[in-house]
């Protein structure tokens, strides 16, 4: 089945972290500092969330409620309703780097990466691009765990249903860095195992968002105009293996299932558009 893309929001500045609500979509205009809200009902598109802190990926938990990877204020939020808490914004006395994509569990724990893009690292303070952990505690309190040593500016990630595998995109701009999709097994000691390469994109620009079907399979946006196959959205089996492509005009920067069938993906890109296609497949969320 081609996968026929229409657009139904935007253009904005640079879009991203789009997120199903149950009857609206939710994406984040980053530069703008704003969570934007599309109604597939009305095709009306209006402000959601305002002041943001460069808001990138959006994800919910099991209860509706929503996290957010603030990139600018360098700090996991989460949103109940309209109200904000910061959940993480340091790991051992030292800020986060630049929180960018999140993915929830089923055991309802909270993984994100923590990369810096871009030219401006003199504020770091810590000394890796990680992916971490927040794990709730009794009492409504969170721990946070590092639980990689070998990423380089980790951006879009995955847990298996089965909480037994991760899936990280290894998405290192820099000449001659590595830019695969990489699986992590998760063993039984909470620690991640050796990672094993699924699929290399180099040199060629590598996957920055995705999402899961309902059979396992990773849907993903990767690739650029300027070199490779251009930019697409993949389908990828847990092995890694390709199982379709879908050309899309301009490079996608994330997607995920909605409507109420969960079978339409929408697709952010950068040109800070809104983009969704029907299609053959259902996805797999956590909420609603």
């Amino acid at each position: 089945m081609s996968w026929e893309f229409e657009r139904v929001a935007g253009p904005y500045q640079f879009t991203e972290g789009p997120a199903w609500d149950g009857t609206g979509m939710l994406f984040t205009d980053i530069p703008n500092n704003r969570i934007m809200r599309f109604d597939p009902e009305t095709g009306e598109t209006a402000e959601h969330i305002s002041k943001t802190n460069e808001g990138n990926g959006l994800m919910f938990d099991k209860d509706g409620l929503l996290y957010v990877c603030e990139g600018g204020g360098r700090c996991m939020s989460r949103y109940d309703g309209s109200t904000r808490t910061v959940r993480c914004d340091s790991f051992e006395g030292k800020r986060l780097n630049s929180p960018n994509d999140c993915a929830v569990d089923t055991q309802g724990r909270v993984w994100f990466t923590d990369p810096r893009y871009g030219g401006n690292r003199e504020d770091m303070e810590l000394s890796h691009e990680s992916i971490f952990r927040l794990d709730p505690q009794d009492g409504g309190s969170w721990s946070i765990k590092r639980m990689t040593f070998d990423t380089t500016r980790p951006n879009g990630l995955l847990v298996s249903p089965d909480c037994k595998t991760l899936f990280v995109a290894q998405s290192d701009p820099g000449e001659s860095e590595k830019r695969e999709l990489r699986g992590y097994p998760i063993n039984d000691d909470d620690t991640l195992g050796d990672y094993e390469i699924l699929h290399t994109f180099f040199p060629h620009r590598g996957i920055d968002g995705m999402c899961l079907d309902v059979e396992g399979n990773l849907v993903a946006t990767a690739g650029w105009s300027q070199s490779g196959p251009g930019p697409m959205i993949y389908v990828f089996a847990p092995s890694g293996r390709v199982l379709e492509t879908h050309p899309v005009e301009v490079n996608p920067t994330n997607c995920t299932f909605g409507d109420s069938d969960l079978q339409t993906l929408y697709v952010t890109n950068a040109a800070g558009e809104l983009l969704r296609a029907r299609t053959d497949r259902k996805g797999w969320l956590i909420y609603p």
